[in-house]
């Protein structure tokens, strides 16, 4: 009788680490799964050149996504993100012209090194999301409303500066050693590495550093998962969370620079819809809208795997409108699981 007991007891255990993996990963199934059908339909979407294609478009995700993160592990959120983006993408490209292009905006300035408007988008990125921060953290207003005001003020800012600078149609004539820059890549074997995964691949160890090995890090976890915790531990929370947004303005500053190079121009619709990509990457990834829980793998899966459904959806020609339901349902079944695993927690 006691074995029987034993065996059940065994059972149910082995029984809920099962269900609590499949509840963990479902999300990783259910996409894996769609990306297979899609592979199925065409196999053609798995070569080479869209291997290296996918990665590219990936690289500048994932900074995008490591910006925000951060904010959402410290249990708010951030609407701005596509506008900011496509701030500085604007900014840069419009500084950052071939000196014989016949439409070059300000036609007059020497050729500027390209390290100095990609600085200069990063840090009016930053001082913005420091601002965003202060609304956030001293008039305590909410972060979904504080981040959707943003979006308007900044939305309203490029296109000004947009249509000042320029006459509605795209920035074009990038420097080609910007583009080269961004657009480049080596060869290894057959396979074509683009240097935006390198760089990528540095911001992600920088960020991995802050989030694992800092003071910063272990604070930015410990109010997100308990704000009232924190502060009677001492972690000061204004300072910690305006760090979080400047790097958040940082890294969207310096990836919306790449995204201009990467598509080869900008308009004041650059960046439309990335945060949304942005958030959701963060969802599939495992980053909890409740803030306190997410990792930088997790983070990378998300970006990767929601990245190749997206353009599994393109490259097959799927209706536009369609390729939006799929990328709400995704959002929102990604967003169910975290519900229910928080559920589960409790």
């Amino acid at each position: 009788m006691k074995s029987i007991s034993t065996t059940a007891v065994s059972w149910k255990k082995q029984s809920g680490s099962v269900s609590k993996f499949l509840l963990s990963n479902a999300i990783y199934f259910v996409l894996a799964a769609i990306f297979l059908v899609m592979v199925m339909i065409n196999p053609g979407l798995l070569t080479l050149d869209n291997i290296s294609f996918i990665l590219s478009q990936a690289s500048t995700r994932v900074i995008f996504a490591l910006g925000i993160a951060g904010i959402i592990i410290l249990g708010h959120t951030d609407l701005s993100l596509g506008r900011m983006i496509g701030l500085s993408g604007i900014l840069v490209s419009s500084l950052l012209q071939n000196l014989d292009y016949p439409r070059r905006i300000f036609s007059s300035m020497p050729r500027l090194p390209l390290w100095l408007p990609i600085l200069g988008a990063m840090l009016l990125s930053a001082l913005i999301m420091i601002l965003l921060g202060l609304v956030i953290a001293k008039i305590k207003v909410p972060s979904f409303i504080a981040s959707l005001a943003f979006q308007l003020i900044v939305m309203g800012i490029l296109s000004l500066y947009f249509d000042y600078v320029n006459d509605s149609s795209p920035i074009g004539g990038l420097d080609d050693g910007f583009k080269a820059f961004v657009q480049g890549g080596f060869m290894i074997g057959s396979v074509r590495l683009p240097f935006l995964v390198i760089y990528a691949a540095i911001v992600t160890a920088i960020i991995w550093f802050i989030w694992n090995k800092t003071k910063l890090g272990k604070n930015m976890y410990a109010i997100g998962g308990n704000p009232e915790a924190a502060n009677v531990s001492g972690v000061k929370i204004t300072k910690n969370l305006l760090l979080i947004f400047l790097i958040a303005g940082l890294l969207y500053g310096l990836g919306g620079s790449f995204e201009a190079a990467r598509t080869g121009s900008a308009s004041n619709s650059l960046g439309y819809g990335y945060e949304l990509d942005a958030i959701a990457a963060c969802v599939v990834g495992g980053v909890s809208m409740r803030g306190g829980v997410g990792t930088i793998p997790g983070v990378l899966a998300g970006v990767l795997i929601f990245q190749l459904v997206s353009y599994g959806l393109v490259f097959l020609g799927v209706n536009p409108y369609i390729q939006y339901l799929v990328k709400g349902l995704i959002i929102l079944l990604a967003i169910s699981i975290d519900t229910q695993k928080y559920v589960k927690r409790r």
